[in-house]
């Protein structure tokens, strides 16, 4: 089903009509992965929704409806925290969220998210510990060492969960890769109209999101969305030469490979419009896995073993992670 959800989002000229049982399922679906806010927002602008039942259109609408209301409430706290670290000359990039659901997708409420993530630099991370926490966000978590972020978390009027900021100093654990964060930083380009608040540009917003994707496993199909979106948006202006290239310098080249291969495998129309030039030589993941916690399969375990071990470019870099991973296990036991 996940082939035809994601044809039927992208590809302006495949058209499906579904049984009621179908749709019912891929109702399901939707839910299960929380991807209803993108669907009703894709099928908006392929001109697609009106062919679709009116139970459907009614499904997609309410929770598309939730998910905005959501944004606005995180989109407010966050323009708290640009203003902050404005006023205190604090360089800061929003990363993903309510940002990357309007940049990406063209409205505050196509994309849901449940927390703010913002990327500073190493040296300014004791004055933005300071800023959230003069902003309410004084629930500290428990550091891990071998991460790149901290949490911090306050309640929020009218959300029924507390929200959650990530300061964040890299986008991989450093013990895992080569990646220079600097360059990210380098290329950034301004904000709306702050100087100090700054976005990710086009090239490492679609690196970001890929290796993002990559550290999930694409376990949900709003990884699938978020990539493939992006590829439609960019197109022409999305270098995969540079992209793989400097994979390969920043030692990801299995990480891009393998999350860009899966997204080809699951979406193979995508190869027309923007061909793929590397792919991964074998692929385990599966669908059925990822929509059915309970599914068990020889692939499965490959697909594990694989994501877990084969994911990286150098030995040691896997042997740092398959020791983070015993020590955050041990940790939780």
């Amino acid at each position: 089903m996940s082939k035809e959800l994601l044809k039927f989002l992208f590809d302006q000229d495949f058209m499906l009509s579904w049984s009621e049982a179908e749709y019912n399922r891929i109702m399901n679906d939707i839910k299960y992965f929380r991807i209803s806010p993108q669907v009703y927002m894709l099928l908006m602008k392929n001109k697609k929704l009106d062919y679709a039942p009116d139970y459907f259109q009614v499904f997609l609408r309410e929770r598309y409806m939730r998910t905005l209301y959501i944004n606005m409430l995180i989109k407010n706290e966050l323009e708290a925290i640009f203003s902050s670290f404005e006023s205190n000359k604090i360089n800061m990039i929003p990363l993903k969220g309510v940002v990357f659901a309007e940049e990406a997708f063209g409205h505050l409420g196509a994309r849901p998210t449940s927390d703010i993530d913002i990327l500073v630099k190493k040296e300014d991370i004791s004055i933005a510990i300071k800023l959230v926490k003069e902003l309410g966000f004084e629930i500290e978590e428990k550091p891990n060492p071998n991460h790149f972020h901290l949490s911090f978390s306050k309640n929020v009027p009218c959300l029924d969960f507390p929200l959650t900021i990530e300061i964040h100093w890299d986008i991989l654990k450093e013990s895992t890769s080569d990646l220079d964060i600097q360059k990210f930083w380098k290329e950034a380009i301004p904000y709306l109209q702050y100087n100090h608040i700054n976005q990710l540009s086009d090239y490492h917003t679609f690196y970001m999101i890929c290796l993002h994707g990559w550290r999930h496993n694409m376990d949900s199909l709003k990884y699938f969305i978020d990539i493939i979106q992006l590829i439609y948006l960019y197109q022409d202006k999305l270098d995969y030469q540079r992209l793989f290239k400097e994979a390969v310098s920043h030692k990801t080249l299995k990480r891009i490979r393998r999350t860009l291969s899966i997204v080809y495998h699951q979406c193979p129309h995508l190869a027309k419009l923007k061909p793929l030039p590397q792919k991964h030589a074998l692929l385990f993941w599966d669908y059925k896995v990822f929509r059915d916690k309970q599914h068990k399969s020889l692939t499965k375990y490959i697909d594990f073993v694989d994501y877990q071990l084969f994911s990286y470019d150098s030995l040691s870099h896997c042997l740092n992670d398959y020791l983070s991973l015993k020590a955050r296990l041990k940790n939780e036991n």
